[in-house]
């Protein structure tokens, strides 16, 4: 079996996404939106080896699978195009009948091996925690300030809107944690790994909870404390310098 003969066997006539593969094989979808191109034998071992997103963005980083075109909107189309009869195990079943050598296991992309200064920090104790969280995160308040906004928030955001702001777009994912833990006043929120605080502050000002926040960071501790009492809510909402395995019971 051919790798554009497993594409059709999982997307309806209709998808609007072409496809080529390493064996010559292809697919010409009509108005095509995107490309997914197969380009070697490596991607479908990641996809076989792991299978489901993590097989696929391994591929994907590797190179060893492309999608030419917009990768958004092939992802969609992929995913409202499929065949709702057909599941997963299919496809391991299809793709294992290609050749054998597909059921060797490949070797990590190199993006997911550790940081050469990380890789002495394999084993979580306190002080390589510490150590690990300063060289990250005490550069300079400043500095973070210019890469993260007013915020001071870091890792995702919500956009509920395409015109939203990155500040507005952080308190929506401030907010929406709030609303997932069903908070409630008086009650008491523990966020460890609290960064500058703006969760703390968040559920405080806006859900009438008191709040803990715990960091290895002594400047994002200092820049909490700050914020926390320019805020108004310093006596509700705390953030600390502390391992949160020494966090006392209450």
């Amino acid at each position: 079996m051919r790798l554009d003969e497993i594409f059709r066997t999982f997307t309806d006539d209709e998808v609007p996404v072409s496809f080529r593969a390493y064996d010559g094989s292809a697919t010409a979808a009509a108005d095509a939106i995107a490309t997914v191109e197969v380009r070697t034998p490596e991607a479908v071992r990641f996809m076989l080896s792991s299978p489901g997103q993590l097989g696929l963005a391994r591929a994907y980083v590797t190179g060893t699978l492309e999608v030419h075109g917009d990768l958004h909107a092939a992802l969609h189309a992929l995913h409202a195009h499929r065949r709702r009869d057909v599941g997963p195990g299919e496809l391991l079943k299809l793709l294992r009948g290609l050749d054998a050598r597909f059921l060797r296991r490949p070797a990590l992309p190199t993006e997911e091996a550790p940081a050469a200064w990380r890789r002495g920090l394999s084993r979580h104790t306190r002080r390589r925690d510490a150590v690990a969280v300063a060289h990250h995160y005490d550069v300079s308040n400043r500095f973070y300030e210019l890469v993260l906004g007013s915020s001071m928030a870091y890792s995702c955001a919500v956009f509920p809107t395409p015109n939203t702001s990155l500040d507005d777009a952080q308190r929506e994912k401030f907010d929406l944690v709030c609303r997932k833990l069903n908070l409630r006043p008086g009650q008491l929120l523990l966020d460890v790994g609290a960064g500058w605080g703006g969760l703390v502050r968040h559920a405080v000002i806006n859900y009438g909870v008191k709040a803990i926040g715990v960091t290895l960071s002594r400047g994002q501790a200092e820049w909490a404390t700050w914020a926390n009492e320019q805020a108004g809510v310093d006596r509700s909402a705390r953030v600390l310098l502390l391992d949160y395995r020494d966090l006392p019971d209450r």
